[in-house]
This record gives structure tokens, sequence and C-alpha cells, in this order.
């Protein structure tokens, strides 16, 4: 079971989320909040698994969602978004928002971000994760993505592991031996994580690994 709380300014979207899954046996809702004083008593109150939420909406800033997560130790967060903005999405990112989905997502992809973020995965719109690897640095408008794949993109904790390493140089066999892994399954992994994040150079994985920052300190960035 997955004790939910909704978060969005808008009554239609909280009652349309709930609408919408409510045939989902493992999903509990708890409550939902309209705005951030109510978010932040549903989260302390009724400690949920994962918090729905469209940080916009409800003015949540960075430091905010830290508070959050240090109020909830257990808690994930799914952000939801009618707009792409890659640094404000990046942002929360680095602050601990585990997962980001678009409002026209349909129900299967919703249900598959809800599950993978309460395993501590993160799930990224494939719109969204588009948006982070590209070059442009301005706001991508949904025009501009009408023809990109909403399909979500996961990472796993071991991908994530290898694209850290080609980030810092390391050939496919130094990556085996540091991994204890065979030549080909380092290449195989290379291959499945290029197709995921639409690229198809070692470049497009570094920029990847630069702005969800797995050079820092915090290698897995999508692990609990």
């Amino acid at each position: 079971m997955i004790n939910l709380v909704i978060g969005d300014s808008s009554i239609l979207i909280r009652l349309g989320i709930k609408a919408l899954l409510e045939d989902q046996s493992f999903l509990n809702f708890l409550n939902d909040a309209s705005n951030k004083e109510e978010l932040f008593f549903n989260n302390k109150v009724f400690k949920p698994d994962l918090i729905i939420v469209d940080l916009e909406s409800l003015m949540l800033n960075e430091t905010e969602v830290g508070l959050l997560k240090k109020q909830n130790k257990k808690l994930k967060i799914l952000g939801i978004s009618k707009n792409i903005t890659k640094k404000v999405i990046q942002h929360y990112l680095n602050q601990g928002v585990t997962s980001f989905l678009l409002k026209e997502c349909d129900k299967s992809e919703i249900i598959e971000a809800i599950t993978t973020t309460h395993q501590g995965i993160q799930f990224l719109c494939g719109k969204i994760a588009h948006s982070l690897t590209t070059n442009l640095d301005s706001e991508l408008t949904l025009e501009y993505l009408k023809n990109v794949s909403c399909e979500g993109l996961i990472v796993s904790e071991r991908e994530a592991e290898v694209i850290m390493h080609i980030s810092n140089g390391l050939s496919n066999k130094q990556i085996a031996d540091t991994m204890f892994l065979s030549t080909h399954t380092v290449n195989t992994h290379r291959k499945n994580i290029m197709n995921k994040l639409g690229v198809n150079n070692t470049a497009g994985i570094v920029m990847y690994a630069v702005r969800n920052n797995l050079l820092n300190n915090n290698p897995y960035l999508f692990s609990n």
C-alpha cells in the first residue's frame, strides 16, 4: 500500500487525480492540500509515503521542499507541472524532488511514476527528460516538444553509476573492472543509457551527468 497526499491549488486537479486512480487498490489517498500550509500539516500528521504536488501552484520553493523531507524522512515527492522550465525543474530535483511528470501524461505513466518514485527511483516524463538534456537553455515550450515522446524515463542505480564513470572519462574496460562486470555488459548499459537519454555520443551522457549532479558527492542521484 502506498499512502498518498495530493497538493495542488486547483480542486479540479486534486479531485481529478483521485478519480483517475481510484481503481488502483494499492493506493491509499490520505488527504489533499490546496496550499503549502495544508501540505506541511498533512505531511506532519499523516506521514505519507508519497506526495504528488504541483510545486509552483503551491508556491513551494526549493528550501521548503527540503523541509518537507526533513519533516518526514521516508517521504518521496512526485512533482507535476503544466510547464517545462529547465532551471526550475533542475532546482527542485537538486533539493530532493524524486520525479517529475507533465499534467498531460496519461494514466499508465502516472501509475508507473508513482510506483517507481515510491521505490526511490527517479522517473521523468520523456519531455522533461528531453528538456534536461537539450543544449537549449531557454524554457522549452510544449510547441517545441510536441514531437517528443512523453514516455517516461527511468534510470536505474546501476545505470547512474555507469553514467558517472563515463563522465569521469573511464573506458568500457575500466568501468567493467571498477564495477566487476564484463565489458560486454558495460557496453550494453552504455547503449541502453543513450537510448533512454535520446543522445548518440558520450558528450550527451556527460551533459546529463553534469545537469543531474552525478559528478558531485552523491553519485547515485536515482537511489533512495
